[in-house]
């Protein structure tokens, strides 16, 4: 009920949305810069693609969010998700966000074995405080590195796409894991506010400091 009762509200926001909301959640493009296209290979790092989101990509995120661990601080209602259908909205919405707005969140996929790693990147529906990069990465893959490499990427694409001061991650307050992500990319918290009937920390990376130091 609380997964569907948020999809719900969001869905009822995008349908009433005026062209002012379609450009609060696009933000305006850099100059010379383009979104990508259906064929873009994505962002590569040192052991990671960033790239969009395939069919074959659903079992994958929808196994992550299987895991009590993952679904603590990614699903909507903080369960862990137990139906196929459930899982394949979830994915639905992801690559939704890319069709609409044209960007949103990456697969994480690791380079050498081309498994799912999570999902990592931009996130902006009509409901949320401001412009995200978050993360979500599957528990096989933590302690790795991978989170903050990722969101590394996706920090730099997005300053490198859209005239931004500031990206903001939400945090869940007992959220240690992703708060230590959260410093290691140098953003810092800025308050709290209430994320799909959750309180959650707003931590921030304002251009001018990841510009100084990246």
């Amino acid at each position: 009920p609380g997964f569907a009762a948020s999809l719900a509200c969001i869905i009822r926001c995008v349908l009433r949305r005026s062209p002012e909301d379609d450009k609060r959640v696009m933000p305006p493009l850099k100059k010379g810069a383009t979104l990508p296209q259906p064929d873009w290979p994505g962002i590569e790092t040192e052991r990671l693609i960033l790239r969009q989101w395939r069919a074959s990509d659903v079992t994958a995120n929808t196994t992550m969010l299987g895991d009590p661990l993952s679904a603590r601080f990614i699903t909507a209602d903080r369960k862990p998700v137990t139906e196929p259908m459930t899982g394949w909205r979830n994915a639905a919405i992801m690559a939704g966000h890319w069709v609409l707005h044209g960007f949103g969140m990456f697969v994480v996929e690791e380079k050498a074995s081309g498994t799912f790693v999570g999902r990592v990147g931009p996130f902006y529906p009509p409901v949320w405080p401001g412009f995200e990069v978050g993360w979500g990465v599957a528990t096989e893959f933590r302690g790795k590195g991978y989170a903050v490499e990722s969101a590394r990427a996706a920090i730099d694409w997005s300053f490198a796409t859209f005239e931004l001061d500031r990206i903001i991650h939400c945090i869940d307050r007992e959220n240690a894991a992703s708060q230590a992500v959260a410093r290691r990319l140098g953003a810092h918290p800025e308050g709290e506010t209430m994320l799909l009937s959750h309180a959650v920390e707003l931590w921030v990376t304002r251009r001018e400091t990841w510009s100084s130091q990246n």
